[in-house]
């Protein structure tokens, strides 16, 4: 029972953490599911489900805050959809899927940190189209392979080579990760999903914490200590998957 507490309210927070930045937070739920010892059986299908909730509401948020460009999202999308679908149906060596997955928290624990966003106002570049396309569809493969909508590679990509700023980041990393969930979870039921029993009240979680963040992150609010303690609860993870 306390396990189970313990996870809900640890889910709310990394959705709220997650959605705060236009995440949707599946390597966090993934995270969690290591540290819990949740059955890998459970764990891609079950992120990509709380992912779908908590990036549609984070996009929404951000959204009605003016901040989204179909433009920049669109090169990404054309062949990460597809590709994400084909890497859900892929069943990944249980080795490579950790270090796979633990790349990917580290990747995600220095978005947090800022490592990547930094600077408030980046002068935007123009995005080259045809390697836009092979980007989105390299992380869109990755995503469907480990169960995670791709925002935590995209988000760095867009800020360090200067194509979006920070909330324009935000609103096309949750519209990239909604329709790549969406995606990933198609080609997941291709492969027996299933999902964990308590997927009910994960779900309830992370729609409440996802919702608070969204709105906290979309009106230019900031979670400093929050996001450090998230940052050390994903390290661990990673050093978890790594020795294990």
């Amino acid at each position: 029972m306390t396990t189970s507490f313990s996870i809900l309210l640890l889910i709310t927070l990394v959705a709220f953490l997650y959605a705060s930045v236009g995440h949707g937070g599946a390597s966090g739920y993934l995270a969690l599911m290591v540290l819990f010892g949740i059955s890998p059986v459970v764990m891609k299908s079950s992120a990509l489900m709380l992912n779908i909730f908590v990036s549609l509401i984070a996009f929404l948020q951000y959204y009605s805050q003016g901040h989204f460009r179909i433009k920049i999202l669109m090169p990404f999308i054309l062949l990460s959809i597809p590709l994400s679908f084909i890497g859900a149906r892929i069943h990944v060596d249980s080795h490579l899927y950790k270090i796979i997955l633990s790349v990917c928290l580290f990747i995600a624990t220095l978005r947090l940190l800022g490592i990547f966003g930094k600077k408030k106002d980046v002068p935007e570049r123009e995005i080259p189209f045809v390697p836009a396309m092979f980007i989105g569809a390299i992380i869109g493969f990755i995503s469907g392979m480990i169960g995670i909508g791709g925002g935590i590679l995209l988000s760095p990509v867009l800020i360090l080579l200067h194509w979006a700023d920070m909330k324009k980041t935000a609103a096309v990393s949750a519209a990239f990760i909604f329709v790549n969930s969406v995606s990933g979870i198609l080609g997941a039921a291709g492969n027996h999903m299933t999902f964990s029993p308590e997927i009910y009240g994960w779900t309830i979680a992370a729609i409440l914490g996802g919702t608070a963040g969204s709105f906290y992150g979309s009106h230019q609010f900031s979670s400093v200590v929050l996001k450090y303690v998230l940052s050390v609860v994903l390290l661990f993870a990673c050093t978890k998957l790594i020795i294990t």
